[in-house]
């Protein structure tokens, strides 16, 4: 998440942190000294580019199309196999009335990324904006509050881990779309906050607040979008949430696009985001509960009528027939949180969070954080380039994702992102230690940084919070997917708190180095731990991951 997994990287700040660890990599120049060598950087591994609007267009059309095909490729494969198998026509006709009904989940997966985007918009806005809004506020002319400034951009994170285990409680609690409607506030509330801030304290204030809208909102839509996806697409639906934080990103880097003319454009980068946590609420209001939240509950009706509107009514009788297979739903009672840590649940509770564990000790931070100086150190000095080439990566290897998350599955897409990851890490402390490499060394770099974000991408960025929805059962899902994501913000930040720290004290090769030996132990965790998914109901996982006690 990637997922959620972030690291936004801009202009502010960068030359600082490049002075003091990274004058091995040359190619620096000093610039201007101001307000922007003040503060530090905020950080995301989502993407951190800045593509043009023609180019997000081409990307999601090219997504739609592909969900699109595969909405009618996996109905027909499916039909045929129910034929040749056992002869069921009964059951190849509602598999065939499947493929016409799916494509009305599109609208509802769509709102539940508004959630998504604003999580990206809301960590990258701060990006372009911190430089003008410290000047407004009279940060860059008080020395005694400048620290504050980076209690602009890092109260998110803190934010967003309290919001994380709060979005689980909140999901049990009132239901999915009921808390995507109560997330709306804080999100909405943050962003008018820092809009219309007059001193650092509000800002300040404002962003933890709409920190834990995007903690909600990382915990909220990866969970809604699996329990109301269909089995075939299930995994191609799930890795829009990817995109979509991308798509959030790119959306508050545009933003900032009339701030030279307009120093207080950063009021407005703000209050953009008041509009869209509006649209998901009212949106929410005519989207179906998840099916399996609702049987859970005893609602059965409802659960009916949710299963229609998604599905259609020639499914309502197959998926409550998997329902109360399961052996779960309303038999058994909601899961509190030391329910987690069972014997039942605990050895499935600990592969989701290993999997955030894994992203984030992989380095994802680091290369996108110091991709600025590796370019440089290959003479290309545009910031604007480097995060061109950055995002771009990230951007088409999410794409690729989404088409082969169903066809090669989410445990292989891991094992070979996370095999790439390593191979390009290697490649990264080579470029900087080999001397028969020095001629070559800036050409490498870059090419082990863009390398790198593709296979990011691939695997490691989107698989882990798709796969955590699947494969928790329904009656824990909630509340371990916020675990696991807790376990994301808290490493993230610690991590962030501590790099540049073991980064001076043992050199970057070392660290690039590190990261490919972490990289090398998730491919061993995942091959002996992670189950597969692809083309597997949730009911079916459930029933082999943590059967009925």
């Amino acid at each position: 998440m990637l997922a959620s997994t972030y690291a936004v990287k801009g202009g502010v700040g960068s030359e600082l942190q490049n002075r003091r660890v990274l004058s091995s990599f040359g190619g620096f120049r000093k610039r201007s000294s101001g307000v922007k060598n003040l503060f530090m950087t905020e950080r995301s591994s989502c993407c951190g580019s800045r593509l043009g609007s023609v180019v997000l267009g081409v990307e999601l059309a090219r997504a739609r199309t592909r969900v699109e095909t595969m909405f009618r490729s996996s109905a027909k494969a499916r039909s045929v196999k129910a034929q040749a198998s056992d002869g069921d026509l009964e059951d190849a006709a509602s598999t065939k009335f499947q493929g016409k009904s799916s494509g009305s989940v599109l609208p509802y997966v769509g709102v539940a990324c508004l959630g998504a985007i604003l999580f990206g918009y809301h960590l990258g806005v701060v990006n372009g904006a911190l430089e003008y809004l410290s000047v407004d506020l009279g940060i860059a002319e008080n020395a005694v509050i400048q620290g504050k400034c980076s209690w602009v951009v890092s109260t998110t994170l803190a934010g967003a881990t309290v919001g994380s285990f709060t979005g689980g409680t909140m999901a049990d609690k009132f239901g999915r779309t009921r808390t995507f409607q109560l997330d709306a506030i804080p999100l909405a509330v943050g962003a008018f906050l820092c809009a219309t801030a007059q001193s650092v304290q509000t800002m300040i204030i404002g962003r933890l607040i709409a920190g834990i809208g995007i903690g909600i909102a990382s915990a909220i839509v990866p969970l809604y979008i699996s329990e109301i996806s269909p089995t075939e697409i299930r995994g191609a639906l799930g890795s829009v949430n990817q995109l979509s934080i991308c798509v959030g990103i790119l959306a508050a880097l545009v933003a900032g696009l009339p701030l030279a003319g307009n120093p207080l454009w950063w009021r407005t980068m703000f209050g953009i985001a008041v509009a869209p946590p509006v649209l998901m609420a009212l949106g929410m209001a005519f989207s179906p509960e998840s099916p399996r939240w609702l049987f859970q509950q005893g609602k059965i009706s409802q659960a009916e009528t949710a299963i229609k509107t998604l599905f259609g009514k020639e499914r309502v009788a197959e998926v409550m027939n998997d329902l109360r297979a399961s052996g779960q739903g309303s038999t058994e009672q909601e899961a509190g949180w030391f329910d987690l840590f069972s014997s039942r649940y605990r050895k499935v509770v600990s592969v989701g969070a290993a999997l955030f564990l894994f992203q984030q000790l992989a380095g994802i931070n680091a290369v996108v954080f110091y991709s600025t100086s590796v370019f440089r150190s290959a003479g290309i000095a545009s910031d604007v380039a480097a995060s061109a080439l950055v995002g771009a990566s990230n951007v088409f290897g999410t794409a690729i994702a989404s088409s082969l998350m169903d066809k090669q599955g989410r445990k292989s897409l891991l094992i070979t992102s996370f095999a790439g990851m390593a191979a390009s890490m290697l490649l990264l402390s080579l470029s900087v230690t080999w001397k028969v490499l020095a001629p070559y060394s800036g050409t490498l770099a870059v090419l082990g940084t863009v390398l790198y974000v593709l296979c990011f991408s691939l695997g490691a960025g989107p698989v882990p919070a798709l796969l955590l929805a699947e494969i928790f059962a329904s009656r824990i899902r909630a509340k371990a997917v916020a675990l696991s994501l807790g376990v994301h913000w808290v490493s993230n930040f610690v991590i962030g708190l501590y790099f540049l720290s073991v980064v001076n004290k043992f050199g970057i090769s070392t660290v690039y180095l590190g990261f490919s030996m972490v990289c090398i132990l998730a491919i061993l965790y995942i091959a002996g731990n992670v189950v597969e998914t692809k083309g597997r109901s949730l009911e079916e996982i459930e029933r082999a991951l943590s059967p009925a006690a």
